[in-house]
């Protein structure tokens, strides 16, 4: 079985290379920023950006603090330029030695004497101030120490510490300094090349300064997650068991994960960094796709007692170190299953040998290994196995042995420290091999002679085979050709019968056109009784004429409506993604965290997931910065990212994914609304009986109109709805057949004025495109399908920690297709109540699509409404006229009165009532009648609006 290849684990593991804050920058020893005074004036900013880069590259900065630098102001920019090349060549040679001289003084002073509180705390501050140094000083500093040979310097410094220095903050300092180093590139380089830094480091844990031992746990186990790191901290673990002086190298740990120290957060911290580090040892190096030496460790572990003293961690509640344990419960429970299936089982149990010895001879049982098997338990019985004796080292180097043939690879490389030296597994096995290979050799040749003759019995089959279906095919290309012939001859004779029936339809009364259609149910005889005929003739006598000449009122129709019907990476894309990457404001690993967890935490807003969707790796991409990945800590912020997110399996499925997540309750709340409108207004035109109504009487008003042409019409198309409002009165142009008609309907049927209330929801689905509707909905089913089928690709592969893909998509699934199946049921119960409505008025299905047919209504409406206000404007224009020709004619005579009672010297006797009039055009009086009809009438236009009155103005005010 292929080894499992694993993904680096990386979740809680404390590197020491980097850092969540920013790097302090001392900018001139404690002078505030402010206060300093500039060498010289600044350069332009062109000059300035130039070398400032120049500066941050010193630094050896991560990408994330390279971006807060570059994000300060000019002024800031140039003050620290300022303070950082004051005196380059202090800063390049002076500095180092200081540091490395007082320390050597330090480690030679110690062995002499003891040194006082005071005398501690000055030399904390010298270690402390060079551990700044090294991580916040330029380039020039770090190489300066490392050509001083300043980690020796260190390291002898750890050697040589006494009893009060290495349980003192000194000891802490010191290794601090070597973390700060390995903090830079160079530097880390620089300590992993050392034969025996790692060694040293690994000695501090003897001491029982909390804090100091939580620092080497961090490097040991960052150092585990560098190339070539790994099996250098297995030979400082064997280093310390013999340093220590323990039976196995790991003890130490195992102690102080179960020894309880009484302060509660020290306690979490040292724990939290032990399987931290355990972890690290467990996965990273050969972890990562070697199951054998994963197990091999982990027995380990689990032979010195760690998983009661797992169960035990629990209580402590603490997140981050139940974060720890459930790492290491979680990779051994997928190792457990995957050793499993090699013997075609759910479960192992390695506490029992009787378990164990069963599974390997079930295996090997019908195998030429079995008598192997006998033979190794055959010589185990003589094995020596009383106390003493050296019973023990026997069982140890079998142990051992089979450790190495477990462990050593082809090259005969063991990944971690071999316990025995010159034991090769590779040669052992070549010498029998030799012996045994004579035998396969004729074995294997006799087996190529059967398969030989096999393969040519299959070859006569298969060519018997072709020549069958040879012949086969020939007899389906003639039947084929048979078939094409025949088909042309009846597509002849099939247009020919169309021509027929359209021909035979065409002469069918205009009755297979009304049944089953609102106009079989129209008694337009009825609306007759209704008409003034003598008053609609003498009314449109001149259209009537126009209309003979022209033609009758059923060919004019309404036009139809048109339905609307990507350094390594290209710098301008790596230009735009930098951009996007400083609005998003989140490291690549947050990106990456967030978008495992299928952005839980709501960081992502849908257009960055839009945008990150443009900058998704391609494949050559991938291979440029695969051939780079050596050099990731240079690559540019655009590149990084790029690399960064073509390690997360499925990258863009899962961004596109929850891309879609977040847009789906979007579009539905887009679509559905527009589906309704069609649903509703198909009903609606349907059902209303007010439109009936007025269908009724146009009808009626038509097929007068049209007598002795087409007069005897039993319905019209709708498109000619909207011709009403174009026809105008022979005698006032001002007057068009919509007015006409609504005064019918005012003085016969006042509730059919209201005809908008039925239709409220066809001025909705006349914007709506039906084409794009269906578009829109078919791809919302064609994401969650897609959406279905990466679900069903990660449910299937070995999920990462932290990856929340298949337990957030299958819940939003389940929700959304439940949503979208109502959506898919509405659409198509709108698009059948649609068709049924284009049938009832007797509308070929395929001729209008919704935005086009009930245009014609929501037109219709709009106009109707224009007509009655017209009307009233009208009506109120009248009113005014006949109000003004009563008062000139009152005024007029009582003028008269007035001169007759002059002329007879009788004034007095009508004195009063002029004084009245006067009054009550004064008070308004005069006007109550008109008034209260005014009133009325606006009420009306007011509560029409209030309840969706269309575009029905109301009248606000009126002038006398």
């Amino acid at each position: 079985m292929p080894p499992r290849k694993r993904t680096r684990p990386g979740l809680g593991f404390l590197c020491c290379f980097g850092s969540s804050e920013p790097p302090e920058i001392n900018l001139k020893d404690s002078v505030p920023l402010q206060l300093l005074e500039f060498s010289a004036p600044m350069p332009p900013a062109e000059e300035l950006h130039a070398r400032f880069s120049e500066l941050v590259d010193e630094l050896d900065l991560t990408d994330k603090n390279r971006e807060a630098m570059f994000a300060l102001p000019d002024e800031k920019k140039w003050q620290i330029y300022c303070s950082k090349k004051k005196d380059p060549n202090k800063l390049a040679t002076s500095w180092p030695d200081y540091y490395i001289d007082r320390i050597n003084s330090m480690a030679a002073m110690q062995t002499l004497f003891a040194f006082d509180e005071e005398e501690m705390e000055m030399r904390n501050k010298v270690v402390e101030d060079l551990k700044t140094a090294l991580r916040t000083q330029p380039m020039r500093f770090v190489t300066r120490f490392i050509e001083l040979d300043g980690l020796t310097c260190l390291l002898n410094f750890l050697r040589s510490m006494d009893y009060e220095t290495s349980e003192s903050r000194v000891h802490t300092s010191v290794i601090g300094c070597i973390k700060a180093l390995m903090n830079n590139s160079q530097g880390r380089a620089h300590v992993l090349a050392h034969p025996q830094s790692i060694n040293t480091i690994s000695q501090s844990l003897r001491t029982e300064n909390i804090k100091t031992k939580v620092a080497v746990l961090e490097i040991l186990g960052a150092v585990c997650l560098v190339p070539d790191g790994h099996k250098k901290v297995l030979q400082a673990m064997a280093h310390y068991q013999k340093y220590a002086a323990e039976r196995t190298r790991f003890q130490t740990l195992l102690n102080e994960l179960d020894r309880s120290t009484g302060r509660y957060r020290d306690e979490v911290n040292l724990k939290t960094a032990i399987m931290s580090f355990i972890n690290a040892v467990l996965n990273a190096g050969a972890g990562e796709d070697n199951l054998e030496f994963r197990l091999h460790l982990r027995y380990e572990f689990l032979m010195l007692g760690i998983q009661p003293v797992i169960d035990k961690l629990r209580e402590h509640e603490n997140a981050t170190l139940d974060r720890h344990l459930d790492f290491f419960e979680m990779v051994r429970n997928e190792d457990d299953s995957e050793l499993a299936k090699r013997f075609d089982i759910t479960h192992i149990d390695t506490k029992s040998a009787g378990a164990m010895f069963e599974l390997i001879k079930k295996k090997l049982s019908h195998t030429d290994a079995y008598p192997h098997l006998l033979s190794i338990l055959q010589h185990s019985l003589q094995m020596p196995y009383k106390r003493g004796g050296g019973s023990l080292q026997h069982w140890q180097l079998l142990d051992r042995i089979l450790q190495q043939i477990v462990l050593q690879d082809d090259k005969g490389e063991d990944p971690d420290i071999a316990p025995l030296d010159n034991f090769s597994v590779k040669n052992i096995i070549r010498m029998l091999v030799n012996e045994n290979e004579v035998k396969q050799w004729r074995d294997q040749a006799e087996k190529f002679r059967k398969d030989h003759v096999e393969l040519l019995a299959k070859l006569e089959r298969k060519e018997r085979e072709c020549d069958t279906k040879t012949q086969e095919k020939e007899e389906m290309m003639k039947t084929l050709n048979k078939m094409k012939d025949k088909l042309q001859r009846e597509g002849v004779e099939l247009r020919s019968a169309r021509e027929q029936v359209l021909d035979l339809s065409s002469r069918i009364n205009d009755i297979n056109v009304i049944n089953g259609t609102i106009w079989n149910d129209i008694d337009d005889l009825k609306a007759f009784k209704i008409l003034d005929l003598k008053d609609i003739e003498k009314m449109f006598s001149a259209y009537q004429r126009q209309q003979k000449e022209t033609g009758s009122m059923d060919d004019i129709y309404v036009s139809t409506r048109k339905v609307k019907e990507l350094s390594v990476i290209d710098g301008r894309r790596a230009q735009n993604c930098v951009i996007l990457l400083s609005k998003l404001k989140m490291s690549n690993e947050e990106i990456r965290r967030a978008i495992l967890e299928m952005d839980e935490r709501e960081e992502l807003a849908k257009d960055m997931l839009e945008q990150l969707l443009k900058f998704v790796p391609e494949k050559s991409d991938i291979d440029l910065l695969e051939e780079h990945k050596h050099e990731l800590e240079r690559m540019a912020r655009a590149d990084r990212f790029l690399y960064e997110m073509s390690r997360i399996d499925h990258y863009q499925h899962r961004l596109q994914a929850l891309f879609f997540k977040k847009k789906f309750a979007e579009r539905l709340g887009e679509t559905k609304p527009k589906v309704e409108a069609i649903l509703n207004a198909s009903k609606e035109v349907v059902q209303s009986k007010r439109l009936t109504q007025v269908l009724e009487v146009v009808l009626a008003f038509g097929n007068f109109m049209n007598k002795g042409q087409r007069g005897n019409a039993y319905g019209f198309r709708v498109s000619s709805l909207n011709k009403i409002a174009d026809t105008k009165s022979s005698i006032d142009r001002n007057i068009t057949m919509l007015h006409y008609l609504i005064m019918i309907f005012e003085k016969n049927y006042p509730d059919t004025l209201h005809i908008q209330e039925d239709l409220s929801s066809v001025p909705e689905a006349a914007k709506v495109n039906l084409a794009e509707l269906e578009k829109e909905v078919n791809n919302i089913k064609s994401g969650l399908k897609a959406l279905e089928a990466e679900l069903q690709y990660q449910q299937s592969r070995t999920r990462e920690r932290g990856d929340k893909f298949v337990a957030v998509i299958g819940d939003f699934i389940t929700v959304a297709g439940f949503s979208f199946s109502e959506l898919e049921d509405q659409l198509s119960e709108a698009k059948d109540k649609f068709a049924k409505s284009l049938k009832h008025f007797g509308e070929d299905e395929g001729r209008m699509q919704p935005d086009e047919f009930f245009g014609i209504f929501d037109t219709f409406l709009q106009s109707f409404n224009e007509a009655r206000q017209d009307l009233e404007n009208m009506q109120r224009r009248k009113d005014e006229e006949e109000r003004r020709a009563r008062m000139e004619a009152m005024l007029k005579e009582q003028r008269e009165r007035e001169r007759r009672a002059k002329k007879s010297g009788t004034s007095d006797e009508v004195g009063g009532e002029f004084d009245d009039l006067v009054s009550a055009l004064r008070s308004g009086e005069v006007f109550d009648k008109d008034l209260n009809k005014f009133k009325r009438n606006r009420k009306r236009s007011v509560n029409q609006l209030v309840e969706g009155g269309g575009r029905e103005r109301a009248v606000t005010k009126v002038n006398y």
